[in-house]
């Protein structure tokens, strides 16, 4: 699984860092959200789908990826 965050869309709400903390890191100054890596750990795909879900401004992106 991958994930990005679209700048243009994120508001800072931090919903996605609260859910998938080592998923997704806030700017310092705005508090917009980036995904740590494009890939999700097997681990965290869960919280990341959960996350995305959560998103009030539907600003994360998941895409399936096969093994």
């Amino acid at each position: 699984m991958k994930v990005r965050v679209d700048p243009e869309r994120c508001q800072g709400h931090t919903l996605c860092s609260m859910i998938a903390p080592d998923s997704f890191v806030l700017d310092d100054i705005e508090g917009h959200s980036s995904a740590v890596s494009e890939d999700v750990a097997p681990e965290q795909e869960d919280a990341v789908r959960e996350a995305a879900q959560s998103c009030p401004e539907q600003a994360i992106f998941i895409t399936e990826t096969t093994s």
